[in-house]
This record gives structure tokens, C-alpha cells and sequence, in this order.
């Protein structure tokens, strides 16, 4: 297990945290993100997958009512938006678990409904808010 934590003052330094993110990531792994509402998820996932995949910024949005976009590229992402799902079945049905350690990158907001389908190596990132506005950004990677 390795730990990275950064601290962002705002919104274009947490895409920036994503986007470094984005051209690290190997196919098939997938990344986790947790944190409260409005503290940066999507916005670092922007970057990640603009980065990962060349996609343009204004064309990547939060999945929060389709629970999954996938955007092709140099690399291809696989964006899932939990926050709406109820049960890990719910997952299953849809058939969401055969994108699991495919040939594409799995970025799961809200991934608590589906802690017992993730791999043990995947990726975790943790966004919290700090002082004045600021976001701490905790990169946990287990193998």
C-alpha cells in the first residue's frame, strides 16, 4: 500500500491532481473516490479522464442519472456515478460488474453500495475539505 495526500486551492489545481492521476493509471485497474457533496469528485475526475483519454473537459460530465458514462480515447474510462444506487444488486443487474477489471479504467463515485464486488488492488482517493476552502486529496493504492 502506498499514500499520496495533496492539498488543492482550487478548482484548476484538483484538475490538475486528476489529470497527473489519469496518465498513471494502468488499463484494467479500477479508482475509487470518496467525499461529501461539492468536494471536488468530479472535478478531479475531469482532469483524469481528459488526460487518460484526450476528451475535452466541456464534454465529460457526472453519470448521476444514467449511473455510467464511458469515454474512448488513448485510454478508455468507464465513469460510474453510485450515488442513486441502492443495492449491490442493483449494480449486478445492470451488469456493471463485467466492466470490473476489464481492458478499461473503472472511476466509481460512491463505491461504498459495491465494497464487496471491488478488486483488493485498486486505487482510493479521498477528497475532504480544509481551511478557507481548500481540499486535502488522499491517494491510497493497494496491491
Amino acid at each position: 500500500m502506498s499514500n499520496e495526500v495533496f492539498v488543492s486551492y482550487s478548482a484548476e489545481e484538483t484538475h490538475q491532481i486528476g489529470a497527473s492521476l489519469g496518465l498513471q493509471l494502468p488499463l484494467g485497474c479500477v479508482v475509487t473516490f470518496s467525499g461529501d457533496l461539492g468536494s471536488g469528485k468530479t472535478t478531479l475526475i475531469r482532469g483524469l479522464i481528459e488526460s487518460a483519454t484526450n476528451t475535452s473537459a466541456r464534454e465529460i460530465c457526472s453519470p448521476t442519472f444514467t449511473y455510467l458514462n464511458i469515454y474512448t480515447g488513448d485510454k478508455t474510462i468507464y465513469h460510474f456515478d453510485l450515488y442513486r444506487l441502492k443495492r449491490e444488486n442493483d449494480f449486478l443487474n445492470a451488469g456493471f460488474a463485467d466492466f470490473l477489471g476489464g481492458t478499461g479504467i473503472c472511476c466509481i463515485e460512491w463505491p461504498e453500495i459495491i465494497n464487496g464486488l471491488l478488486p483488493q488492488a485498486r486505487i482510493h482517493v479521498t477528497l475532504s475539505y480544509c481551511d478557507e476552502g481548500a481540499r486535502k486529496i488522499e491517494i491510497v493504492r493497494y496491491e
